[in-house]
């Protein structure tokens, strides 16, 4: 198993060749932790200011440096922290643990610094959100929930996927592209309550970075984007816990250390009570299920100096029904991890994974039941690597092997008095293995240059027991052939080049570039336009072509005020091939030959994206505009002709503000504006045997209204010292009472003279109040 690692560094050697390694060097290598809770600190950087170099934290907040012998002033920052400068005498390999003070927390033990980092600049990460916990939940939300994906749909390059939904939308992709990691585990409905709540309750996360372009090489499968969450490992301290109490929902986090500063866990739960709610005003919902619940769970412990287990999950469900018919949905996740440092210089963490999505369908009426069911499951191997060759080289790789289990739909309708089943129907199951190799370099070439650049080679096979089906022009199966259970047939493979660079213009300002190429071997088949529990995950096959994407990227990056504005703006064009859609008239329910419904095609989106952002002060937030086209086309839609994409939109802004007046009083504030959704409306109406049918023309060749709206927020803190905290929390959303269309239908008018549209808005003023403490 040790032997393995070197295997891909062989191929790199003779790519760094430099004689300064004949120096004697000697190791500085250690971890970055919250002084006050001992949580490991992800990608804070660790640099030596003299010398020009450093290295940041890698996900579990391990760093390493090799260096000549002598005399250095570290630097050791993390955007949240006080900076702490370090003066060592370095004579041989030290492992030098450090632990930061959050901003607000004094200490005379050590020297302390106000300057701020400029690793926006110089970092070769570009096209990536890195989202602060603590600035997040300052920002007002509908309903008054604490969410990030929310926080994420305010800044450019991201749109929600219809209004209050936690589906998103990045550079013009599919809200299918985005891969959604929890722990390293897939998430494959991110979304509640209808999608007006996503599945991530804050308390129980520490990082979340999202990749809309540049994506590193450890990651693929999907062709618009990365959304990396991780989980709080839990105090290590001290037991301590948080929670919140609002109008729609509440929620408690308890956490502590197993053994003091050496494992953890942490417990964090959330369930809503719209359903109690609805009671209390409806006296005939009375019986009726509305709510969601979910659960985080994590536990930790240091097997010895080199060695560290974590086992975490995740586990939540919504249930919608009334009078025995509903619909309930759910995930669920489990994540084992082994991290092992084999020396001062190579990191290796092993990681199994479970992840499930499933859902189900009941209809229940005085003369029968009806129930539908479908899901996908998948089981998850892989090992990462990072090799610390020397301060100018950080070496990844890895591999992993995924098996997916895709259960399409079953449906049985039985009779109400007797359970005699009267029909039923089951999609055929299917199978299918996707592995990954990788190897990835961050290369500093000199002062001014630094890149990240790797490969990734993927492939995908199908699996049987299955039959698959040949259809001619029609649609109609005309051939078929059968696969024994286990038997690997219709094999894809994908090279995947990455590629990041960053030009320092002088201290302040860089120029950025990059490129990627992803492919995408999952589709989600859906006739909804914002996503619904109940699309459906499919693999590729020998009809249905893996998604590809290839993106490139230009940018201008600059901090101003001594770091404290950061500026960028960036320019994308991104290609996707084998893109998938419904032909006009497809029938997509429990329909065993979907295939032959579907059409394929090519897409493309361009644009570019302004972000203004004050991450420290009395006043902090941040400026968005995003400038975008997103069209697709196939030779059977819209007469072979390009068209918008529905999630083509052409202006996207966002305002977001958050100030502290005083210790005990905040105010934050966000308005958003964006050009309306392209959508078919129809273009004039025709008679048949009596019926008016509508007539549509072209693929999305209209659109909705503009939308826009603000929503606007307080906070006053009751108590906070050590042992207690306590604030209360008051949020409006659609302060100024915006009817944005969420849909629109045509139908005849009263008078029967013509066709008249009707809009549907669904939100006005929403009033919201939560109560937030820890301890």
């Amino acid at each position: 198993m040790q032997s393995l690692p070197y295997l891909g560094l062989v191929l790199l050697l003779f790519c760094f060749s430099n004689p300064l390694w004949s120096q004697e060097k000697v190791s500085l290598s250690g971890y970055l932790r919250d002084a006050e809770t001992g949580e490991e600190l992800l990608f804070a950087n660790v640099a030596i200011p003299a010398e020009a170099m450093g290295v940041s934290t890698n996900e579990y907040g391990y760093y390493a440096l090799s260096l000549p012998k002598g005399q250095y002033v570290v630097s050791y920052s993390y955007v949240g922290y006080q900076t702490i400068l370090d003066t060592i005498d370095l004579q041989a390999d030290l492992v030098k643990d450090i632990e930061l003070l959050p901003e607000s927390t004094t200490v005379d033990a050590v020297v302390v610094t106000d300057e701020r980092t400029d690793e926006n600049v110089k970092s070769t990460d570009m096209s990536v959100l890195s989202l602060d916990m603590k600035e997040a939940k300052k920002v007002p939300v509908i309903f008054g929930e604490q969410d990030i994906v929310k926080t994420l749909q305010l800044m450019p390059g991201v749109s929600p996927s219809s209004e209050g939904g936690s589906g998103f939308f990045v550079r013009g992709g599919n809200a299918d592209q985005n891969l959604i990691l929890l722990d390293e585990a897939p998430v494959y409905n991110a979304a509640h309550l209808l999608g007006f709540f996503s599945v991530f309750n804050s308390d129980a996360l520490k990082d979340v970075k999202l990749y809309k372009g540049g994506v590193p090489a450890e990651f693929g499968g999907r062709a618009s984007s990365v959304m990396d969450v991780h989980m709080k490992n839990g105090n290590s301290k001290k037991f301590s816990g948080s929670g919140g109490l609002g109008l729609i929902s509440s929620r408690l986090t308890l956490e502590g250390p197993i053994v003091k500063d050496k494992g953890s866990f942490i417990v964090s739960g959330r369930r809503t009570y719209a359903d109690l709610m609805f009671q209390l005003v409806a006296d005939d919902f009375d019986g009726g299920s509305l709510y969601f619940y979910d659960l985080n769970l994590k536990a930790n412990y240091k097997l010895g100096q080199k060695d560290r287990l974590y086992l975490s999950g995740y586990f939540g469900r919504d249930v919608f029904g009334f009078d025995g018919s509903g619909l309930d949905w759910g995930n669920a996740t489990l994540t084992l991890r082994w991290n092992h440092l084999f020396n001062e210089k190579l990191f290796a963490n092993t990681t199994f994974v479970y992840s499930e999505y499933d859902y189900g369908f009941a209809v229940r009426t005085d003369n029968f039941d009806i129930d539908l069911a479908a899901g996908i499951n998948n089981l998850n191997l892989k090992q990462d690597y990072s090799y610390y060759l020397n301060p100018n080289n950080n070496i990844k790789f890895g591999w992993q092997s995924l098996y997916y289990h895709f259960r399409p739909g079953s449906f049985e309708a039985t009779d109400s008095e007797t359970d005699d089943v009267l029909g039923s129907a089951k999609l055929a199951q299917q199978y299918a293995l996707e592995n990954a190799v990788y190897i990835s370099n961050q290369h500093k070439i000199n002062k001014k240059l630094s890149m990240n650049y790797g490969l990734r080679l993927t492939s995908f096979s199908n699996i049987g027991a299955t039959t698959v089906k040949t259809y001619n022009e029609a649609n109609e199966a005309i051939d078929s052939v059968s696969y024994g259970s286990g038997e690997f047939f219709n094999t894809y493979f994908g090279l995947e080049p990455r590629v990041n660079a960053v030009y320092l213009l002088d201290d302040k300002s860089s120029i950025k570039a990059s490129y990627n190429r992803i492919y995408q071997y999952l589709h989600i088949l859906s006739n909804a336009s914002s996503g619904t529990p109940t699309d459906i995950w499919a693999p590729s096959t020998q009809l249905i072509k893996p998604q590809y994407a290839d993106q490139v990227a230009l940018g201008y990056f600059r901090n101003f005020l001594d770091n404290k504005l950061e500026f960028s703006v960036e320019g994308y064009y991104k290609q996707l091939g084998n893109q998938v859609d419904y032909e006009d008239g497809a029938e997509t329910f429990l329909n065993e030959d979907l295939e032959a419904e579907l059409v394929f095609g090519q897409g493309r989106a361009y644009g570019m994206e302004v972000f203004l952002r004050k991450r420290q002060g009395k006043f902090t937030g941040w400026v968005s505009y995003t400038l975008s086209k997103s069209e697709r086309q196939f030779a059977d839609i819209n007469n072979g002709n390009w068209f918008s994409a529905r999630q083509d939109r052409r202006h996207d802004i966002s305002v977001v503000g958050v100030y502290d007046i005083t210790k005990k009083w905040s105010i934050s504030a966000a308005w958003v504006y964006y050009t309306g959704d392209a959508i078919t409306f129809p273009s004039g109406k025709y008679e048949v045997d009596g019926q008016i049918v509508n007539l549509f023309s072209s693929r999305n060749g209209d659109r909705m209204p503009d939308y826009h709206r603000l929503d606007i927020g307080a906070t006053y803190v009751f108590r906070d010292s050590k042992k207690w905290y306590s604030d209360i929390n008051f949020s409006v959303y659609n302060a100024y009472n915006r009817k944005n269309a969420y849909s629109i239908s045509f139908q005849e008018n009263e008078a029967g003279t013509g066709t008249e549209a009707v809009r549907l808005a669904l939100f006005g003023i929403v009033p919201s109040i939560s109560w937030n403490f820890k301890f």
